[in-house]
């Protein structure tokens, strides 16, 4: 099984075309038979979590399908993951896209009640560079506490050891959140994850507080990568 995610980015003037296509896209997803699972997802301006909205930065991950790699131009794969429809529609907006293919490795927990990566182990051997997706649904009665702790994190993140990227995005603001991240080695993750105090305390309250009613934690392999976001291809040189 292989994982897509095409980090989208629209000019300022095309806003209004990306919240259209969140609405427009689902129907060549959900006819698309090549595909076991996909979310179109906006975007946070910061690292993680994030009550702000990037609008110009969007993001569509599929899964399903083997053995592909990253060849030809951007449009190219874009047009063999999502599908022909999409890849033209990006093209007509002249947007910027960077596209990450991942095979999952490790993880716990669902998304829409669903395994949708597989019955995954919950650790491995592998240690080379690593991505990860943290993603949760909040409760509603547990909104407030949740983003009161969250911040300092997210803020963290910018200085981590090890970090090659990270952004926010998720299904709805403020209630279906997740992160993407990529690091060097899960040596230098797990450095962050346990060895922060504010960061073992948020994990302790999560769970001490039941703040999620579904979450999910997944790491990757990444098998390749193309494209650019903000101009930049955040795994030039780090293979």
């Amino acid at each position: 099984m292989q994982v897509s995610l095409v980090i989208i980015r629209y000019r300022k003037r095309y806003i209004p075309v990306a919240f259209l296509a969140m609405v427009i896209f689902r129907l060549p997803l959900m006819v698309n038979k090549k595909l076991s699972f996909y979310k179109l997802m906006g975007s946070g301006k910061n690292l993680g979590f994030s009550k702000l909205p990037d609008l110009q930065q969007w993001g569509i991950l599929t899964v399903g399908g083997s053995g592909l790699r990253v060849e030809g131009s951007e449009g190219e794969l874009t047009r063999q993951l999502p599908g022909k429809f999409i890849a033209g529609w990006l093209r007509l907006f002249g947007c910027e896209l960077w596209t990450i293919i991942l095979e999952p490795i490790e993880g716990h927990g669902s998304w829409d009640g669903k395994a949708v990566f597989g019955e995954l182990p919950g650790y491995s051997n592998y240690e080379g560079p690593v991505a990860i997706l943290t993603r949760a649904t909040i409760r509603l009665n547990k909104l407030s506490s949740f983003w009161q702790h969250v911040g300092p994190v997210s803020a963290a993140l910018a200085n981590a050891p090890g970090l090659i990227c990270s952004m926010g995005i998720g299904e709805i603001p403020w209630i279906k959140q997740a992160t993407f991240s990529i690091w060097e080695s899960k040596a230098a993750m797990k450095a962050f994850a346990y060895g922060m105090q504010t960061h073992r305390s948020v994990i302790k309250k999560t769970h001490d507080q039941h703040w999620y009613s579904e979450e999910m934690f997944v790491r990757f392999k990444i098998i390749d990568s193309k494209g650019t976001v903000r101009g930049v291809n955040p795994l030039d040189g780090k293979s």
